[in-house]
């Protein structure tokens, strides 16, 4: 899950995959925070700018691949960096790292470079990108894990502010939506912390899993059911 403020962001160096919706706007929501964004990929390799993808250079890998449909290693070739063809870009050191594209595409392997080069957090922005064996070292190194269950929540929670806006024949601004969303994510933390705190660490994992099982056996209670 990002930071809710921005100095817990900036100057952080972030790893993300993906060049879709999902990867497009962590990246844009790490670059508002001031978190420099080191990477982006697509099926075929990733690109490395040290330097660090800002605003305009964001800008123009959104137009690339929603309008152009082109293929993420053209920005070497505009901005700089290096293009990694075949590649995931979990070698790259980071302080973060949000994989944003498909199923399993951080492996044991991923996971172990990833915390021998000190990299502090993993929050999921796709459907089980992380292995089990890679989770498993993720906890077992004391590495902060947020399963796409909680960290990939923001979507499933604008679907419902967008019925809920259909159902009041209510128009919110982005703003409005940014804000609402903000405030649903950090329930979302609250609860993960909540149930996963084992000590002085977090284990978002148990934390997302007991607190889902705890809202759902809540909610059969108030209904009846249970």
């Amino acid at each position: 899950m990002l930071a809710t403020r921005g100095d817990e962001l900036r100057g952080k160096t972030c790893v993300v995959s993906g060049a879709g919706n999902v990867a497009q706007y962590t990246a844009a929501k790490l670059i508002e925070q001031g978190a420099r964004v080191l990477t982006l990929s697509d099926s075929d390799g990733f690109i490395h700018d040290p330097k660090g993808i800002d605003a305009e250079k964001l800008a123009w890998i959104i137009d690339l691949k929603n309008h152009r449909r082109g293929r993420i290693r053209e920005y070497v070739e505009r901005w700089g960096g290096t293009y990694h063809e075949g590649r995931r870009p979990w070698s790259v050191p980071c302080d973060l790292a949000f994989p944003c594209a498909t199923q399993n595409e951080i492996g044991i392997d991923d996971a172990k470079v990833l915390v021998s080069n000190g990299c502090r957090l993993v929050a999921e922005g796709a459907n089980m990108p992380s292995t089990p064996e890679a989770i498993d070292r993720f906890l077992a190194s004391r590495l902060l894990y947020a399963p796409g269950k909680a960290s990939n929540a923001g979507g499933v929670a604008v679907s419902g502010l967008e019925q809920s806006q259909n159902a009041l024949r209510l128009s919110w601004s982005r703003e409005e939506v940014d804000e609402r969303l903000v405030g649903i994510m950090k329930s979302i933390h609250a609860r993960c912390v909540e149930f996963g705190r084992e000590g002085d660490f977090v284990n978002y994992l148990r934390g997302a899993n007991r607190g889902g099982f705890v809202k759902v056996a809540d909610a059969m209670l108030a209904q009846g059911v249970m």
